[in-house]
Order: C-alpha cells, then sequence, then structure tokens
C-alpha cells in the first residue's frame, strides 16, 4: 500500500509517493531538491539523480551513468559520461550473475547509477513486466547500495523503436541490428533520463536503513574532478 509523504516545499505543498515492492526495497518518486519527512525516519532526501546535478549546477562534477534495458533473456547496457552516450553491451544473464555483471560494468566505468528503463504503457499505467522490472531493480538497488551507488526507474515507452530509428540513421547494418537492439535501447533510456533532467525517474531505495545511509554518504563528487 503506497504511503503519502508530506514534502517541504516553499509553496505549495508538494506530495510524494512511497511505494514498497516486492524485493524489500522502496521506489521514491519525489522531487529531488526537497526536504522530506516519511515513515522510515528519513531526515532528508537521498541525492538527487546525476542528471538534476548537472542542471542545477553546472559547476558540478560527478560519476557516470550506465543506462540499463532489461529483457526476458536480453539486456542491454549503455554509458553515459556527461551528456555522451554510447551502446556498450548485451548480456545474455539472468538473476544474480546479472546483478554481479551489471556492478562490475559499474565499476569498471566509474559509474555511480544505473538507469533501468521501465516499461510502461501508452498512457504511464503499469504492466505485466513493469513487476518484474522493479524486482530485479529492487535487488540490485540493495546491491548497489553496499558501494554507495543510486538505482533509478525511467519510463522507457518507445524507446525500442526509438532505437531501431538511431541505427538506421547512423547506418547500422541491418544484420546487425538485432544483436545491437537492446545497448541501442538501453542508451536511448539514458538519453530521455537526461532530456528530463532526471526529473521524472524514481529512486529505488533499500528498505535497510544502515543501506540508505551509506547512499546519503557517498561521495557527492568525482575525486578526479576537484579542484
Amino acid at each position: 500500500m503506497a504511503v503519502p509523504i508530506a514534502v517541504t516545499k516553499p509553496a505549495p505543498l508538494a506530495r510524494a509517493i512511497l511505494v514498497k515492492d516486492p524485493s524489500s526495497t522502496f521506489s521514491l518518486r519525489c522531487p529531488p531538491v526537497y526536504l522530506c519527512h516519511c515513515s522510515l525516519k528519513r531526515e532528508e532526501l537521498p541525492l538527487p539523480s546525476n542528471a538534476l546535478r548537472r542542471k542545477t549546477d553546472p559547476k558540478w562534477r560527478g560519476g557516470f551513468s550506465l543506462g540499463i534495458d532489461l529483457g526476458l533473456s536480453r539486456t542491454g547496457v549503455a554509458l553515459s559520461k556527461g551528456f555522451c552516450f554510447r551502446p556498450l553491451t548485451v548480456l545474455e544473464l539472468r538473476g544474480q550473475k546479472l546483478e554481479l555483471r551489471l556492478l562490475d560494468i559499474a565499476e569498471k566505468e566509474e559509474a555511480d547509477e544505473f538507469i533501468i528503463g521501465l516499461p510502461l504503457s501508452s498512457d504511464g499505467k503499469e504492466t505485466i513486466q513493469s513487476n518484474k522490472v522493479r524486482s530485479v531493480a529492487g535487488r540490485l538497488a540493495a546491491r548497489a547500495a553496499e558501494r554507495g551507488w543510486r538505482v533509478y526507474l525511467q519510463d522507457e515507452h518507445g524507446t525500442s523503436a526509438e532505437a531501431t530509428c538511431r541505427m538506421i540513421n547512423i547506418g547500422v547494418q541491418q544484420s546487425t541490428r538485432q544483436k545491437k537492439a537492446d545497448a541501442y535501447a538501453a542508451m536511448m533510456v539514458l538519453e530521455r533520463y537526461f532530456s528530463l533532467s532526471g526529473e521524472e525517474a524514481e529512486l529505488v531505495l533499500p528498505k535497510s536503513l544502515d543501506l540508505q545511509e551509506k547512499l546519503r554518504r557517498a561521495p557527492s563528487e568525482d575525486s578526479d574532478f576537484s579542484e
């Protein structure tokens, strides 16, 4: 059952929804620059997304982002470094093996957040596949939080078609499009996330307060860019 959260905002009063999912995590949709008070005794809102930080603070330099397009048997992965997007790979893994491989890729690419495509209908409603994606996102969020990394869900409706158009436009051969389609779809998820400045992304929070604290204590800036 959704639990309403009062969000402190200059005016008028905003609302946010905290939803418990089957993987013992919480998904929080809320303006990330406001202060929240909720039943989890959270005294501050989680760290905002990289996309929103870049919008609100042009001088901010932080981690990179991995885009994830989850499928039944194939998972596309893409990378964003700043506003440069590129498809990375397609994984044919499931369950724990998939989650651990995604963490390995994030470490190698110095990413500190995962942007997972959430399959919604054209009118923004949840689908059967949405629950499966939320379950994977919940498990990944718990593992990622151990390293101070965040997991977000981003509406991916239409990104597969966008990926096909992109591949055609840049001259990807038809014989290889199917192999690369999932990675390009993940890139479309990333592009949408950044184009909206992360404002429509849902943060997936582990239920554990200790893990939430690790997220809050995670470095807010890449030391390589520090003056």
